[in-house]
Protein backbone atom coordinates (compact mmCIF):
# COMPACT_ATOMS: atom_id res chain seq x y z
CA UNK A 1 0.00 0.00 0.00
CA UNK A 2 1.42 3.33 -1.05
CA UNK A 3 1.44 6.28 1.30
CA UNK A 4 -0.16 9.57 0.34
CA UNK A 5 3.32 11.07 -0.02
CA UNK A 6 4.36 8.33 -2.45
CA UNK A 7 1.22 8.88 -4.51
CA UNK A 8 1.89 12.63 -4.71
CA UNK A 9 5.52 12.07 -5.72
CA UNK A 10 4.41 9.47 -8.31
CA UNK A 11 2.10 12.02 -9.95
CA UNK A 12 4.67 14.80 -9.80
CA UNK A 13 7.45 12.69 -11.33
CA UNK A 14 5.11 11.30 -13.99
CA UNK A 15 3.94 14.77 -15.01
CA UNK A 16 7.42 16.26 -15.19
CA UNK A 17 8.97 13.27 -16.99
CA UNK A 18 6.16 13.45 -19.57
CA UNK A 19 7.11 17.08 -20.21
CA UNK A 20 10.80 16.17 -20.49
CA UNK A 21 10.05 13.43 -23.03
CA UNK A 22 7.68 15.68 -24.98
CA UNK A 23 10.10 18.58 -25.09
CA UNK A 24 13.14 16.53 -26.08
CA UNK A 25 11.55 14.01 -28.44
CA UNK A 26 13.23 15.37 -31.57
CA UNK A 27 16.68 16.00 -30.14
CA UNK A 28 17.18 13.00 -27.87
CA UNK A 29 14.73 10.32 -29.05
CA UNK A 30 14.60 10.63 -32.86
CA UNK A 31 11.09 12.08 -32.82
CA UNK A 32 9.50 9.05 -31.14
CA UNK A 33 6.29 9.61 -29.21
CA UNK A 34 7.02 8.49 -25.64
CA UNK A 35 4.41 8.56 -22.91
CA UNK A 36 4.97 7.91 -19.23
CA UNK A 37 2.20 5.49 -18.27
CA UNK A 38 3.06 4.65 -14.65
CA UNK A 39 5.60 5.81 -12.05
CA UNK A 40 6.14 3.86 -8.84
CA UNK A 41 8.38 5.45 -6.22
CA UNK A 42 9.94 3.37 -3.44
CA UNK A 43 8.88 4.06 0.17
CA UNK A 44 12.08 6.02 0.84
CA UNK A 45 11.47 8.08 -2.34
CA UNK A 46 14.99 7.25 -3.54
CA UNK A 47 14.14 5.05 -6.51
CA UNK A 48 11.45 5.28 -9.18
CA UNK A 49 10.29 2.65 -11.66
CA UNK A 50 9.09 4.43 -14.77
CA UNK A 51 6.96 2.59 -17.33
CA UNK A 52 7.07 4.01 -20.85
CA UNK A 53 4.88 3.49 -23.87
CA UNK A 54 6.79 4.11 -27.11
CA UNK A 55 4.83 4.89 -30.27
CA UNK A 56 5.37 6.39 -33.74
CA UNK A 57 8.53 4.38 -34.35
CA UNK A 58 9.45 1.14 -36.06
CA UNK A 59 12.11 -0.02 -33.60
CA UNK A 60 10.93 0.38 -30.00
CA UNK A 61 14.00 -1.35 -28.60
CA UNK A 62 16.36 1.14 -30.25
CA UNK A 63 14.41 4.07 -28.79
CA UNK A 64 14.35 2.36 -25.39
CA UNK A 65 18.14 2.01 -25.54
CA UNK A 66 18.36 5.75 -26.27
CA UNK A 67 16.22 6.43 -23.20
CA UNK A 68 18.51 4.25 -21.07
CA UNK A 69 21.59 6.03 -22.46
CA UNK A 70 20.12 9.42 -21.55
CA UNK A 71 18.96 8.37 -18.05
CA UNK A 72 21.47 10.63 -16.26
CA UNK A 73 20.50 13.64 -18.40
CA UNK A 74 16.80 12.95 -17.84
CA UNK A 75 17.36 12.69 -14.07
CA UNK A 76 19.36 15.94 -14.08
CA UNK A 77 16.57 17.76 -15.94
CA UNK A 78 14.02 16.28 -13.54
CA UNK A 79 16.15 17.50 -10.62
CA UNK A 80 16.24 21.01 -12.05
CA UNK A 81 12.44 21.03 -12.24
CA UNK A 82 11.48 19.34 -8.95
CA UNK A 83 14.55 20.19 -6.90
CA UNK A 84 12.64 22.65 -4.71
CA UNK A 85 9.82 20.18 -4.04
CA UNK A 86 11.80 16.99 -3.37
CA UNK A 87 14.79 16.60 -1.12
CA UNK A 88 16.08 13.62 -3.11
CA UNK A 89 15.59 13.23 -6.86
CA UNK A 90 14.88 9.51 -7.28
CA UNK A 91 17.11 7.20 -9.30
CA UNK A 92 15.23 6.26 -12.44
CA UNK A 93 14.72 2.76 -13.84
CA UNK A 94 12.88 2.58 -17.14
CA UNK A 95 10.69 -0.28 -18.33
CA UNK A 96 8.62 -0.73 -21.48
CA UNK A 97 4.88 -0.80 -20.80
CA UNK A 98 3.46 -3.16 -23.40
CA UNK A 99 -0.08 -3.29 -22.02
CA UNK A 100 -1.42 -1.26 -24.97
CA UNK A 101 0.17 -3.67 -27.47
CA UNK A 102 -1.26 -6.60 -25.53
CA UNK A 103 -4.74 -5.06 -25.54
CA UNK A 104 -4.56 -4.44 -29.29
CA UNK A 105 -3.47 -8.03 -29.87
CA UNK A 106 -6.41 -9.36 -27.83
CA UNK A 107 -8.79 -7.05 -29.69
CA UNK A 108 -7.51 -8.31 -33.05
CA UNK A 109 -7.96 -11.90 -31.92
CA UNK A 110 -11.54 -11.20 -30.82
CA UNK A 111 -12.37 -9.62 -34.19
CA UNK A 112 -11.35 -12.81 -36.05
Amino acid sequence: MESVRQQKVNKLVQKELAEIFRGNAKTMFEGAFITVTVVRVSPDLGHAKVYLSIMATKDKNAIFKLVEEHTSQIRKRLGNIVGKQLRIVPELSFFIDDSLDYAMKIEDLLKK
